[in-house]
């Protein structure tokens, strides 16, 4: 059978190199270097991949020569259809909050009159199934080609998560996953969009210097707990956004304090203030703290959003003079 797919490949996109080819459970996935993907050529190819016996779906994935550093040409770069502005909320490491702050700052700017969509570019920890209430459900496809996006609470969503299934890791490296990506992100019809989100993956690795280089990325907002271990990746995540001339629009303080519900007592149980005197001390603008509560995590994990949930909380109010700064410094 492998022989078999290598010819329909040559046939197909002759300068192509396979630099995979898996059969799995019937499901064929062929990652392809050195191509541009035509829609009607990949489609053809996927016919006669799903012609063979024993195979009952094939998964055709591009991905970027070994070594490519990032593109340079507005026609190399990623094409969003419809999407105006798009911004980075990222993290220098895992654990912080960023993707619950990435949710409700989309739906924050939405309620600020954007349309607003959210991208989940987290591709080995996706969440956004989970927190928008849609976890186990596939996409939708119209024609077959491209993916109509997750509606829910007025945003447009898609997530890698819902190709998946969460219980697996997904084991892939960066060149495959940035192609999985690419293709998720450019091939949803995201329709009239504003500002699109992207929940970044944390850290500071291959798929995040790809996406800051492919994407016109308008700016990135860092999030960081106050402590000291936490602000160093923060400062690392800075570091790389500049190098790829992405503007820094600000420093969000995650869990920056708990309040008692029962005494009213205020406790700075990781610190506090780290991200502003490390926003002042580089230059960067602090956009604000975000509280400790169970209130918002528990919400994020029923899939209904504190913003969307609880519209006139303090927790929702801090989302929103946040989301209000960042419109102030996109625009």
């Amino acid at each position: 059978m492998e022989e078999q797919i290598k010819q329909f490949v040559a046939e197909v996109y002759p300068t192509a190199v396979i630099d995979s080819l898996k059969v799995l459970n019937g499901r064929v996935i062929v990652t392809l270097m050195n191509a541009v993907d035509s829609p009607e050529k990949t489609e053809s190819l996927k016919q006669k991949i799903a012609s063979l016996d024993g195979v009952l779906k094939a998964t055709i994935i591009f991905t970027a020569a070994k070594g490519f550093t990032g593109l340079k040409t507005p026609e190399e770069m990623w094409q969003v259809k419809g999407v105006k502005k798009i911004i980075a909320v990222a993290s220098g490491k895992g654990g912080v909050g960023k993707s619950t702050t990435a949710v409700n700052l989309a739906l924050a700017l939405s309620n600020l009159g954007k349309k607003t969509a959210i991208f989940d570019a987290d591709i080995y920890g996706p969440s956004l199934p989970t927190m928008l209430g849609y976890d186990g459900v596939p996409p939708s496809s119209m024609n077959g080609k491209t993916f109509e996006p997750f509606m829910n609470f007025g945003l447009a969503s898609m997530s890698v998560g819902t190709l998946i299934d969460k219980s697996q890791p997904l084991i892939w490296r960066g060149a495959k996953a940035s192609g999985a990506l690419q293709q998720l992100l450019c091939d949803t019809n995201w329709g009239d969009i504003d500002i699109m989100v992207l929940d970044m993956p944390p850290g500071t690795g291959d798929i995040q210097i790809t996406l800051a280089q492919k994407l016109k990325t308008d700016g990135a907002v860092i999030v960081s707990t106050p402590q000291d271990i936490a602000l160093i990746d923060a400062v690392k995540g800075i570091n790389m956004f500049k190098k790829v001339n992405v503007p820094i629009l600000g420093l969000v303080e995650n869990m920056s304090y708990y309040i008692c519900e029962k005494c009213g007592h205020r406790a700075d149980i990781f610190g506090h203030e780290g991200a502003k005197k490390t926003a002042e001390q580089m230059g960067e603008n602090f956009l604000g703290e975000i509280p400790l509560h169970y209130v918002i995590r528990e919400n994020s994990d029923n899939g209904t959003p504190i913003v969307f949930a609880e519209p006139d909380s303090p927790y929702t109010q801090a989302y929103m003079d946040i989301a209000q700064k960042i419109l102030q410094k996109l625009a």
